[in-house]
C-alpha cells in the first residue's frame, strides 16, 4: 500500500534553505529557474519537529557523532568505574567505521543515525568486554573492530519511527543499514523565481553624539538574499515497506518455531499500529512546520493552501510535479496560489483519466474554492487526517 503526499504551500519573503554562499537553493526546471527546498532539509524539519516528538518522542533516534558520551553514560550507570567508562567511551568512537580506528576527538568519524537500542547494544558489549578483559589496561588492548564483529550487535534490533522512514546508511558492521519506506521529492516553485537581496545596516545603540562625523553612521553593513515562492512538495510513502522496517524479519517458516511465529505476528501487529502513528504524526507535521533557515529574520511561518492525499494498492508512485512545467503567473482576476492550485487540479484529472490511475482513497483539502474530480473533499485538515486514518485502519486489519 502505498500513501502519496501532495502540497501547495506559499511562503512570504524567506530563505529557507540556501547553499554554501548563503543564496536560497534553486534549479532549473521547465526551462526556467525555480526556488527550491532540498529533500534532506524537508526531512530534518519534519523528525525534528515539535509536532513530531510530541506524537513519537520517546521512540525517535538522534543523528550524532556523540556516540561515545551516550555509551559512556550508559555503561557507569551499569556499574563500571570512570577509568573504564572513558576507555568505553574511547572503543565506541571507533564504531563509525569498518576498520575500528578510535579519533583522538573522542567521536565516530561519521554521522550515525542511532536508535536507542542501537546505543543499550552497544554499551552491553562494551560493559562485557571490560568485565572480561578485567584490568583498565588489558581493556584498552581490546580493538573496536573486535567488538564491533559481536553477534548481538550484528543482529536485528528494533529500529525508530523515524529510521523506518527516512532509513539509513551506516558503514560497520554494528549497525544494519535500512531502506527508506518515504521518499522525499525537493520541493520546487510553481513559478519562476527572481532573487533579491535585502540591504541592512546596524547603528551602535552606545554611540557618543559628541564622536567624530564619521563614527555617526552605520557600524556595520551586509546583505543577505532572499524570494518569495509558491512551493510544490510531494512525499511518497511504502506502508509496507514501512511496517517491515518496524517489525523486522519475518522468520523461515521450515526452521521457526511456533512460539517464534506467534511472536513475528504479535510484532507485526504493534509495527502496524505504530506505523499509523507515524503516518499521522509525518502528515501534520509536513503541514505545519517550515524550514528554520534565516527564520528569525523573516519569520516565512505560512500553511499549505492545497493537500492531496492518495491511497493506492500498488507501489507505483506518481509525482504531479509535470503541473508546472509550464510556470504559472499571477493573473488580473486570480493570485498566484490559486493559478497554482488551478493548474495542479487540471493535470491530476488529465494524469488519473490518461493513465487510468487507480486508488483506494483520494483526499483533497484548500483553503480556496478549487475542487479535484474524483477526490472527498474535505472540509477540514482534522478531517483530512481523521479520513486517512480510517482507510488505513481497515485496510490493514484486512490484511
Amino acid at each position: 500500500m502505498l500513501i502519496e503526499i501532495h502540497m501547495m504551500q506559499n511562503h512570504a519573503p524567506s530563505n529557507l534553505n540556501r547553499d554554501d554562499t548563503g543564496s536560497p537553493k534553486d534549479c532549473v526546471f521547465g526551462g526556467v529557474r525555480r526556488s527550491r527546498i532540498s529533500s534532506q532539509c524537508l526531512k530534518r524539519s519534519i523528525r525534528r519537529s515539535p509536532i513530531f516528538d510530541e506524537e513519537l518522542g520517546h521512540e525517535l533516534a538522534n543523528r550524532t557523532r556523540g556516540l561515545p558520551d551516550l555509551v559512556k553514560e550508559r555503561v557507569l550507570a551499569m556499574g563500571l568505574s570512570p577509568e573504564q567508562a572513558a576507555i568505553c567511551a574511547q572503543k565506541a568512537s571507533g564504531f563509525g567505521n569498518k576498520e575500528g580506528k578510535e579519533p583522538k576527538d573522542g567521536r565516530t568519524a561519521q554521522m550515525m543515525f542511532l536508535s536507542p537500542s542501537d546505543v543499550t547494544a552497544v554499551a552491553e558489549v562494551l560493559h562485557a568486554a571490560a568485565v572480561k578483559a578485567g584490568s583498565p589496561k588489558a581493556f584498552e588492548a581490546v580493538s573496536a573492530k573486535d567488538v564491533q564483529r559481536e553477534a548481538v550487535l550484528r543482529g536485528w534490533r528494533p529500529i525508530t519511527p523515524d529510521i523506518a522512514l527516512f532509513g539509513r546508511m551506516i558503514t560497520s558492521d554494528a549497525f544494519r543499514d535500512v531502506e527508506a519506506a518515504m521518499q522525499v521529492a525537493h520541493a520546487i516553485s510553481t513559478h519562476k523565481m527572481d532573487h533579491e537581496f535585502d540591504y541592512f545596516t546596524a547603528v551602535d545603540d552606545l554611540l557618543d553624539p559628541s564622536e567624530a562625523e564619521d563614527e555617526k553612521g552605520a557600524g556595520m553593513i551586509g546583505d543577505v538574499e532572499f524570494n518569495s515562492a509558491c512551493y510544490y512538495k510531494y512525499f511518497s510513502l511504502d506502508v509496507d515497506a514501512l511496517i517491515e522496517n518496524l517489525a523486522g524479519p519475518r522468520p523461515d517458516a521450515r526452521k521457526a518455531s511456533t512460539a517464534d511465529v506467534q511472536l513475528y505476528e504479535a510484532n507485526r501487529q504493534n509495527a502496524a499500529a505504530l506505523a499509523r502513528r507515524a503516518v499521522r504524526a509525518f502528515l501534520q507535521a509536513a503541514v505545519f512546520t517550515s524550514p528554520s533557515g534565516k527564520q528569525n529574520s523573516f519569520a516565512a511561518h505560512q500553511l499549505p493552501d492545497g493537500i492531496l492525499v492518495e491511497v493506492r494498492e500498488w507501489n507505483i508512485p506518481v509525482s504531479f510535479a509535470n503541473a508546472f512545467v509550464k510556470p504559472v503567473t499571477a493573473g488580473a482576476q486570480s493570485d498566484l496560489v490559486e493559478r497554482s492550485l488551478t493548474q495542479f487540479k487540471g493535470h491530476v484529472e488529465q494524469i488519473t483519466n490518461k493513465f487510468a490511475l487507480s486508488s483506494v482513497a483520494r483526499f483533497w483539502f484548500t483553503t480556496h474554492t478549487v475542487t479535484v474530480d474524483g477526490v472527498e473533499t474535505c472540509e477540514t485538515l482534522p478531517d483530512l487526517i481523521g479520513r486517512l486514518a480510517e482507510v488505513l485502519e481497515g485496510r490493514m486489519a484486512h490484511g
